[in-house]
């Protein structure tokens, strides 16, 4: 593996306007959204019950998970109620029509 860590690749249409999408790599699963044309990738896994955020609902910048709606910032990945709580976010690059999310 190089200093980079692992990337995920899927397609830049895979993932509408407003919506987010599960995928996995390198061990790990990350929710990326798409939100005023950019995306964003956080840890899919909320911390309090283990949710999947990738299948919440997303209103702005804020997805909220589906089993106990504790909502997250997917541009920092920061608890909206509590900021000291957090998942990971994972940068995310776009080219040639393909989303790029490197984790690890």
């Amino acid at each position: 593996m190089s200093d980079e860590g692992v990337r995920i690749r899927l397609a830049a249409g895979d993932v509408g306007e407003g919506e987010g999408r599960v995928v996995e790599g390198g061990g790990r699963t990350v929710a990326v959204f798409r939100v005023g044309g950019r995306y964003y990738a956080v840890e899919n896994t909320c911390p309090h019950r283990g949710g999947p955020l990738g299948e919440g609902d997303l209103e702005g910048l804020v997805v909220s998970c589906p089993w106990h709606a504790w909502r997250w910032d997917v541009t920092t990945g920061a608890n909206v109620n509590n900021p000291a709580v957090r998942v990971a976010c994972y940068p995310v690059t776009v080219g040639n029509d393909e989303i790029v999310v490197r984790v690890g």
